[in-house]
């Protein structure tokens, strides 16, 4: 039997001064457009994790991030095209002005209140983002 490798997807939940959570909608890229998610992308290789979010927000929402200010709050092993393993960050702390860096892939970044989301909001970041908040911090998904 093969070893098993996943893409590692990384998310950055970055809420405003009410607790409401920042999505994009996405655009042009092959998946799940018109959807909302979160600031994410895919860890690179010889990257940490919090050094690759960091990276995320700068280039997705022009916002910095240091990589000790980001706090993980949930990890899901999920299921979409692959398997995959998706690390869910929280910023404790950031600087700089929300902006589209993306605009080919995202149509704008808005806040919505993760008690109670936009339907649009891809499936599984909605799963991830009612769990965190009941303060868990591990799921599955999509393997069925």
């Amino acid at each position: 039997m093969a070893r098993y490798t996943s893409c590692v997807d990384l998310h950055l939940i970055l809420r405003d001064g009410d607790g409401r959570v920042l999505v994009g909608e996405r655009r042009n890229t092959g998946w799940a457009d018109g959807q909302l998610g979160l600031p994410s992308g895919h860890l690179e290789n010889g990257e940490s994790a919090t050094t690759g979010v960091a990276r995320e927000a700068e280039e997705e929402v022009g916002v910095l991030v240091k990589p000790d200010a980001l706090r993980l709050v949930h990890l899901m092993h999920h299921r979409t095209d692959s398997g995959r393993v998706a690390l869910f960050f929280e910023a404790r702390d950031w600087s700089g002005q929300i902006t589209n860096q993306e605009p080919d892939k995202c149509a704008g970044w808005s806040f919505v209140d993760p008690a109670d989301p936009s339907p649009q909001i891809v499936p599984y970041v909605a799963q991830a983002l009612r769990q965190i908040a009941s303060g868990e911090v591990y799921s599955e998904g999509g393997w069925s």
